[in-house]
């Protein structure tokens, strides 16, 4: 298939603080779009990228969350939005319609999929209905049948991050941290080569996966990772979001065990925090992403991508200066500028 280079767009894209929203930010400019920076914190470093409009938004639990994105869209004549945080999502979901009516894009799935993804709970309800192996959990009137004779970890059924994510070799300190972290879950911890599965599905439900192996962690992050290919964790992938009923771009995420056995941990509605690496493989994931934003054919050939590619994140200096710098950009917000 064809495809012809899409025009530059006005991208509105939230959650730039973290990686997944700054890496998308800068793989959207190179590609030569025009990206609205939009964040809750002031000192998020996705503000401080060259050729973008920074913008404070509330937070997404926030009443005037919905109306802030609204007047942007309007005032700065935006295209689309491109969530990068899972909290941006229920509240977008909410208001899709009305941006679309305005001509604003957004590619989400159904909300049903959408909810089954950011409820950690749900998620390992639907897999199991669908025989996808995921890790044991336990929640609500469940946790009595917690074992004493397995690793645990307990973390919120709403989270992203790694936040209050906690491991313990017992049930009475998971029963304890579960009156701890807000909306909390208990899983059976899972051990083995942990997996990022880029994906990118179409309208129609083609599919298009890059596996990249998370070979060093911190803090939730694949600091150091490796493209490879494996025709069983592929299939597993492929089982995950057909059970969820994915679209757009998402990522799924596992574990490889020593046995061999391949488990399933989660699925995020966003794009990875890992996924320069896909693009660094060949694979054309934020560009490809961008046509499907628009209603346009997704080329899957350009998703193709080398095994064997490795990348290796670091703390980056992105900018020295004046904090009046960051200051300006508060200011500018409160005078409604």
């Amino acid at each position: 298939m064809a495809t012809d280079q899409i025009e530059p767009r006005r991208i509105l894209v939230t959650g730039v603080g973290a990686n997944p929203g700054f890496g998308l930010t800068r793989s959207l400019t190179r590609l030569g779009h025009h990206v609205v920076a939009a964040d809750a914190s002031p000192l998020a470093p996705g503000f401080l990228l060259p050729d973008v409009t920074p913008h404070l938004i509330p937070l997404a639990d926030n009443p005037g969350y919905c109306t802030r994105l609204e007047e942007l869209c309007r005032d700065l004549k935006v295209d689309a939005i491109v969530p990068a945080i899972e909290d941006d999502l229920p509240p977008l979901l909410c208001m899709a319609a009305r941006l679309e009516e305005t001509g604003v894009r957004l590619w989400l799935p159904e909300p049903a999929s959408v909810h089954a993804c950011i409820d950690k709970g749900a998620f390992h309800e639907v897999l199991t209905e669908h025989g996808v192996p995921t890790p044991r959990a336990w929640w609500g009137d469940a946790l009595d049948q917690v074992p004493d004779d397995t690793e645990l970890v307990v973390k919120p059924r709403r989270g992203h991050g790694a936040q209050h994510v906690h491991f313990v070799d017992n049930r009475r300190h998971a029963l304890l941290l579960h009156e701890l972290v807000p909306g909390a879950l208990v899983q059976q911890r899972v051990h083995g080569i942990e997996f990022t599965a880029d994906c990118l599905v179409d309208r129609s439900k083609q599919v298009s996966v890059i596996l990249r192996r998370r070979d060093l962690v911190k803090a939730g992050l694949a600091t150091v990772s490796t493209t490879f290919h494996d025709p069983a964790v592929l299939g597993l992938v492929r089982a995950t979001l057909r059970a969820v009923c994915a679209e757009g771009l998402c990522c799924v995420q596992g574990f490889i065990q020593d046995s061999g056995a391949i488990t399933i941990t989660e699925l995020n509605v966003r794009v990875a925090g890992g996924f320069p690496l896909a693009e660094a493989a060949g694979a054309d994931l934020v560009g490809q992403m961008v046509r499907g934003l628009f209603h346009l054919p997704v080329d899957h050939d350009t998703l193709t991508y080398r095994p064997g590619m490795f990348l290796t994140n670091y703390v980056e200096t992105l900018a020295i200066g004046n904090a009046a710098d960051l200051e300006r950009i508060v200011t500018a917000e409160e005078a409604g500028a």
